[in-house]
């Protein structure tokens, strides 16, 4: 959960693959603007993207899409390696568009492409209007990370757009090789129940609330799995 442009360039992201292990990275605006104000290795890209009119919205676009793109590229033999299972990158969709199905749809048709990576990911959030743009994305080919779950039951729907879309591309006769991860949130649920609890004077069960909830989805997922010894952990 963090990408710089001198994680890459410096070699050390190949090194953490090499040596730790690492098997994916994802991004999100927060990440880039902690990346980008604490670097200068981003001035001389944004003083020429100013110098053409750019927003600064454009601008930081081709920054994040830059260094995804970079670090897809790292992990391409991790990929190629696994047959798709692991060496994704992901870039978020902005978090503005959460509650508009069609405009995510079309943000993350522009940041696919953009990309042009098959290890690429698209973070879409869970959001109702966002789970029909992860269906039509997966339907289309689109690697997706589902971004924005806080509840069991919202997992639940993000994960049956995912089939939903891997049924509606093989009906049309697409191929059943597009990925997609559910980013369960642990640390954020906590921090929003440990304040009620904390309000009720409450401290024994500060710091539980967001593994048991992320332990019900996990269960909720391998109720679903395939049984016997090459069945997915």
């Amino acid at each position: 959960d963090y990408i710089t442009r001198d994680l890459v360039a410096s070699g050390e992201l190949a090194r953490l693959i090499r040596e730790d292990g690492l098997r994916g990275m994802t991004s999100n605006p927060t990440i880039f603007e902690k990346a980008v104000s604490a670097s200068g290795d981003y001035d001389d890209d944004i003083r020429r993207l100013g110098r053409k009119g750019r927003s600064a919205g454009e601008i930081f676009e081709a920054l994040a899409v830059a260094d995804v793109r970079a670090a897809c590229d790292v992990f391409a033999e991790l990929h190629r390696r696994t047959g798709g299972l692991d060496g994704q990158v992901s870039l978020e969709v902005s978090p503005e568009l959460a509650n508009d199905t069609e405009a995510t749809i079309h943000e993350a048709h522009r940041l696919w492409e953009a990309l042009d990576r098959p290890n690429a990911m698209i973070k879409i959030p869970g959001t109702r209007e966002g789970v029909p743009a992860i269906e039509q994305m997966i339907l289309e080919g689109c690697n997706i990370n589902v971004t924005l779950l806080f509840g069991v039951e919202q997992y639940a729907a993000a994960a049956e757009a995912y089939i939903r879309g891997l049924e509606r591309r093989r009906a049309d006769g697409g191929g059943l090789d597009v990925h997609s991860v559910a980013s369960f949130f642990v640390s954020r649920v906590d921090t929003e129940v440990d304040a009620r609890l904390d309000a009720l004077g409450n401290t024994e069960l500060r710091g539980r609330a967001g593994l048991a909830n992320a332990r019900a989805a996990y269960r909720r997922c391998s109720a679903h799995l395939p049984r016997g010894p090459s069945a997915p952990l």
